[in-house]
């Protein structure tokens, strides 16, 4: 990995161009996503938790409704929608950058209708047949992420001959369905998917290996907040116990400033204010001195 990025992160096309890595803050409106399942899930909480967001330094705000950690059933899509839209208008109208967390074309259709700016699709299209052609239909900006399954599954697919090599591969193949659909290329933004079909030892070496996601030219997300693998690394020395989620945000802080210098254009996160500061922090170490 790189010390400091030689060079500010790619830009995406029609989303904030600040000079330095982007902070993505989550809000999940969900009764079950595993570190703040049920804070958000009214729409007058989740809209103040956007705000408070914002007022943090978020860049954009990912508005979620369906929780993917492991072994999450799935909501039907009139309960997703009726959890996402009002919060995706609300926030939109008050002048928010939103991004629509869901792996549902429908979900997309009325998310940008309500406001949203960008749409984050774990699956990389995968799991809905329609998605593809919605993204380049309505030209927004597009993350796909690598995946190998839904919530009950992805456990068991957490196999890799080479979890670097077979993440590139299978990204790519995201990559050009996207780009055959009609997806722009200044468009299209990829996620490794930390913590998805992921043990804790393939997402340390997906980030060991980051740059070579970045060098693929393409703007790049990294999510890795409040995840497992955090907890395992920090765990009770004498328990041997794994951190709880919600005190993983100092660890999470760690990566996104190692993110940030390894050329990251967004980190997604749970916690906003730390993060933004250590994506200034490195920006600023990466500028040649004057004087």
């Amino acid at each position: 990995m790189r010390a400091v990025y030689a060079e500010p992160p790619r830009y995406v096309a029609g989303l904030p161009t600040p000079g330095r890595t982007l902070v993505m803050g989550v809000l999940n409106v969900t009764p079950d996503s595993f570190s703040d399942g049920g804070l958000w899930l009214e729409p007058a909480a989740a809209l103040e938790h956007g705000s408070l967001l914002l007022e943090q330094g978020a860049d954009l705000v990912d508005v979620g409704g369906e929780s993917t950690r492991p072994g999450a059933d799935r909501p039907p899509v009139e309960e997703e929608l009726r959890r996402v839209l009002p919060v995706v208008r609300g926030l939109s109208e008050a002048g928010a950058t939103v991004s629509i967390d869901t792996m549902r074309a429908e979900v997309v259709e009325r998310a940008l209708d309500a406001g949203a700016r960008l749409i984050n699709d774990v699956s990389g299209g995968l799991a809905d047949p329609r998605m593809l052609e919605v993204a380049a239909r309505a030209e927004v900006p597009f993350v796909s992420m690598h995946w190998r399954g839904h919530s009950t599954q992805m456990e068991d697919r957490a196999v890799y001959d080479d979890v670097v090599a077979d993440v590139l591969t299978e990204l790519g193949q995201r990559i050009d369905a996207a780009l055959a659909a009609g997806v722009k290329p200044d468009r299209l933004i990829v996620d490794p998917g930390l913590g998805f079909a992921k043990t804790g030892e393939h997402n340390w070496a997906l980030l060991a290996h980051l740059d070579r996601f970045v060098d693929w030219g393409y703007p790049v997300l990294v999510a890795a907040s409040r995840k497992r693998f955090l907890g395992t690394l920090l765990a009770d020395p004498e328990t041997g116990e794994p951190r709880p989620a919600l005190e993983r945000d100092s660890g999470g802080v760690a990566v996104s400033a190692l993110a940030a210098a390894a050329g990251a254009w967004c980190l997604r996160v749970h916690e906003v204010a730390p993060s933004a500061d250590a994506v200034r922090v490195v920006s600023r170490w990466g500028r040649e001195p004057h004087g």
